[in-house]
């Protein structure tokens, strides 16, 4: 009990330290209150103080919480202050340029980081209202600054909040001009984070320049011309933003490409930080788009898409009668396969990417064609760093419902344009009495059925996801599927990823990098026979099936 006490006794004053220093009023009532709920809100406060938040896959990501552990305005000052100095001490000049989504905090983290960086000399430049990721990334090449800054958890809860950093060309080369910071950046900026003093002592200046709507104008009409200006244009859409920012963007990109506009499901339409109507606000979750497929059903709507609430992400849905609700949301890797076949058909040469966790069928596609192909770790801060510069990067895609369709225009994921060229391509196949589907059918019967799918296993406990990368580690499966397993990767310590593959399957296990889960990411090409595709793709199912199964018990997890 004496050890219990110390430790509540180094929590109780961690905590008035951390009070003195914290910025915020706000913040500072919520976490007195824990302090009084002591010795009851022992774990609350551990939690809290159990170490800061670090860069991760997407920069700081956390619950918006009082305390290191959180997202709040004295971490954020704190990350801004960090972010400053170290453009300081590596020579890079130019402006910082801000955007945030309409989450909890966001609009204020934002000003807050406009604050410090105008406080240390240097320009900040706010986006005008909050706005998609994509429109962040372009602004950064854009507008030629030195580095910018998301607000944004993406698609995460409605408790969390995040802030993903950029660099400009000077600091970040040709390669990462606009990208998402990589090593060694991120392990720099986090040290300089480390590096701030007491808060008080930040100076902090006026909140920047707000932009203004001809920097959103500038976007639109740069996605629109990521298509055809030529083609068909016979298309009904209905659409989701999923309570997020996409919407106004996305349809004054379909008027600007010279569609009509999609309707939009009313009560998502607009941004609200609480999402209402779903468990979840990510399109691959379960029940997230039954309202966008309800719409697309009464109006008639030959496709329907879905962005996540800062639109980086893109879900398509398609018509299918054998599915109890006669739709069917596509696969990121049959939209990713979809859009690569999409761009070689147009004639569109360069480098191919996608990442270890993706089908292996884009692979297929560009060696059968003669393009140049890449697989790089996950994260879009990888792939459009794809090929080292060897080839120019024409397309890349990962399996999360992200895709990069035109690098020159936003080195990021990008669900405006992505949500366009699925309309140019649906419309295309429409005008020939066509669809998606039919399509997707046509690259199985060249390459055979690639069938993806994921274990995906939720944890309240980061303990767990560890516990099952060592169990699969100690015990590595030695078949799967009945078939020996001939490769085993292991691509640790550079990234905790477990790669098994046999003759019939491949399996990918990794935890993620923005979401307490582990995943599992499943893979089966099943040989198309006679030329019957559902017959392939109905063995693919089973297989995978079976293969998950496999896969659960391997992890010691219940499927």
């Amino acid at each position: 009990m004496a050890a219990d006490t110390t430790d509540l006794d180094e929590l109780r004053e961690q905590a008035r330290r951390w009070l003195d220093d914290d910025p915020d009023p706000a913040s500072r009532d919520e976490l007195r209150a824990v302090l009084d709920g002591l010795p009851g809100s022992g774990p609350e406060l551990a939690d809290r103080f159990a170490g800061p938040l670090t860069f991760g896959t997407a920069g700081l990501r956390g619950p918006l919480r009082a305390g290191p552990n959180g997202m709040n305005l004295a971490v954020v000052t704190q990350a801004a202050a960090g972010l400053v100095a170290w453009l300081a001490a590596e020579g890079g000049e130019g402006p910082l340029v801000i955007g945030y989504d309409a989450r909890h905090g966001s609009r204020a983290f934002a000003e807050r980081t406009a604050q410090v960086a105008t406080g240390a000399g240097r320009p900040a430049l706010l986006l005008p209202r909050p706005l998609p990721t994509p429109v962040l990334a372009y602004a950064v090449r854009h507008l030629d600054a030195v580095a910018g800054v998301m607000v944004t958890a993406s698609h995460n809860p409605p408790q969390d909040n995040g802030y993903k950093v950029y660099l400009g060309a000077r600091l970040g080369g040709e390669l990462g001009a606009g990208a998402q910071i990589v090593p060694p950046a991120d392990a720099g900026i986090e040290a300089a984070i480390r590096a701030v003093g007491p808060l008080a002592r930040v100076p902090l200046g006026p909140a920047g320049e707000v932009l203004g709507d001809d920097l959103v104008a500038a976007y639109v009409r740069r996605a629109a011309e990521v298509i055809d200006p030529t083609g068909p244009r016979d298309l009904k859409v209905a659409y989701t933003p999923l309570h997020g920012v996409g919407a106004a963007v996305l349809t004054a990109a379909f008027a600007q490409a010279g569609f009509a506009v999609p309707g939009v499901v009313p009560d998502q339409a607009e941004p609200d930080p609480a999402f209402p109507t779903v468990n979840f606000p990510n399109p691959e979750e379960p029940g997230a788009v039954d309202k966008l497929v309800a719409l697309a059903g009464t109006t008639g709507a030959d496709i329907a898409i879905a962005n996540d609430p800062d639109a980086d992400r893109c879900a398509v849905v398609v018509p299918d009668e054998a599915t109890a609700r006669g739709w069917r949301m596509l696969r990121g890797d049959e939209v990713g396969a979809l859009l690569a076949d999409h761009l070689m058909r147009r004639g569109v040469t360069g480098l191919y990417a996608t990442t270890i966790v993706s089908s292996s069928l884009l692979r297929a596609m560009c060696a059968a064609r003669g393009l140049p192909y890449d697989e790089t770790l996950t994260g879009f801060k990888w792939i459009v760093r794809a090929g080292g510069g060897a080839e120019p990067l024409v397309f890349g895609y990962e399996e999360a419902l992200g895709y990069c369709v035109a690098p020159e225009h936003v080195r990021d994921k990008d669900g405006i344009t992505a949500a366009l060229t699925v309309a140019e391509l649906a419309a295309g196949l429409k005008a020939e009495g066509r669809t998606l589907a039919d399509r997707l059918d046509e690259l199985a019967a060249e390459f055979g059925v690639h069938h993806t799918d994921q274990l995906s296993v939720r944890v309240e406990d980061l303990r767990v996801i560890a516990e099952m990368m060592a169990r699969v580690r100690a015990a590595t499966p030695r078949t799967l599927l009945g078939h020996p397993v001939g490769e085993v990767s292991d691509l640790l310590p550079g990234a905790d990823v477990m790669i098994l593959r046999t003759d019939a399957a491949r399996v990918v296990i990794r935890p993620s990098g923005t979401e307490p889960k582990l995943k599992a990411y499943l893979e089966v090409v099943e040989a198309v026979t006679d030329g019957d595709v559902p017959a392939a793709r109905r063995r693919a199912q089973a297989a995978v099936t079976a293969l998950r199964a496999e896969i659960a018990t391997a992890l010691g997890h219940q499927a």
